[in-house]
């Protein structure tokens, strides 16, 4: 690994958290983010996170000791608060020791937190605004995550270069990660000057070599550009979902045909719109599987998010790593010259 002790110094605070060599986290990619690709971004020294997602209890277990096998290096795992099994799967985290543990999907219960809490794991959560950021860390949650709009998969209205300025001068007591859009080493040095304690990746990361995503996923990183991230539309305003960033392709159109035929069925008393939404959030689940898992590069869902124009080619992990923590070194270093010259 390169010496970059500008870069040390400036993210000290996330990397003393996250117990790693460098402050860069991957994000929590469905189907993606399992034990080969966060064991390798572990002993590369960032900082990996099982994506448990709709896993049942038993499952996210033996991922996570099967992780555990392959890194002796800290690591994390993601879970959603919706998960109909939340609470059997913080035991589970707490029975197998797990360090970090990430909550998405929504503001967590004060019981999921005290839970967490209670086996001496630290807790991430995300905090789509400086107010709710204020309202966690008063919870107890141990460090926010912020994820800007630039991101993929499931996203937010509101830019990572907005959201930074408005939550990392007032959130300063627990480490902030930032997210969205970071695809070089310069824009890591940025954030960390303007207060953040490190940053969370997930494009770069889903085409690595490690990646178990199918080749052809990865190709279609490798030669998309970043005006190829589209965000979804919503068709329907009775039937509001979370918009999903991911590459342009026939799945993009089909999940717009998904919604007029939900709308219709709606229109005719099929259905309920709560159970209207439930169908089309369940179209991504599916969509992301045949893309990732089965090589459907049209008709699946390609999430990715806009930093994919800086996937050139397929890496391995510690080589994206050492490339973007030298350009971070290098960025902060230029600027300890300029200020020494000032």
């Amino acid at each position: 690994m390169n010496n970059t002790p500008h870069l040390d110094a400036a993210s000290a605070k996330g990397r003393e958290f996250l117990g790693t060599r460098h402050a860069i986290m991957a994000g929590a990619m469905t189907w993606v983010s399992e034990r080969h690709l966060v064991s390798a971004i572990s002993n590369a020294g960032g900082f990996g996170v099982l994506a448990c997602g709709a896993m049942p209890p038993a499952i996210l277990e033996a991922e996570i000791i099967a992780t555990r096998a392959l890194t002796s290096k800290p690591f994390g795992v993601n879970l959603i608060t919706l998960h109909p099994q939340l609470d059997e799967l913080i035991d589970i985290c707490g029975r197998q020791g797990v360090s970090h543990v990430v909550l998405a999907g929504g503001l967590p219960s004060g019981a999921a937190i005290a839970k967490i809490k209670g086996f001496g794991a630290k807790l991430m959560c995300f905090a789509p605004t400086a107010a709710l950021a204020k309202k966690l860390v008063r919870s107890g949650v141990d460090a926010i995550i912020i994820e800007g709009s630039e991101a993929g998969g499931h996203i937010g209205p509101v830019s990572l270069t907005v959201l930074a300025q408005e939550i990392l001068p007032v959130i300063t007591d627990v480490p902030v990660f930032v997210a969205g859009g970071i695809g070089r080493g310069n824009a890591i040095a940025a954030y960390l000057e303007m207060g953040a304690s490190g940053v969370q990746l997930g494009t770069r990361f889903a085409a690595a070599a490690e990646s178990v995503a199918h080749d052809k996923f990865k190709a279609a990183f490798v030669r998309a550009s970043a005006r190829d991230a589209l965000s979804s539309v919503q068709i329907d305003p009775r039937l509001p979902v979370i918009p999903v960033r991911a590459l342009k392709n026939a799945g993009s159109e089909a999940f717009n045909e998904r919604q007029r035929e939900v709308a219709a069925a709606v229109d005719r008393g099929e259905m309920d719109l709560a159970a209207g939404q439930l169908a089309i959030e369940h179209y991504w689940a599916g969509a992301l599987r045949r893309a990732v898992v089965e090589g459907d590069i049209e008709g699946g869902s390609l999430m990715a998010g806009q930093s994919v124009g800086m996937v050139t080619s397929v890496q391995p992990v510690a080589e994206i790593i050492d490339e973007l923590t030298t350009d971070a070194e290098a960025a902060l270093s230029r600027r300890t010259v300029r200020e020494a010259a000032a």
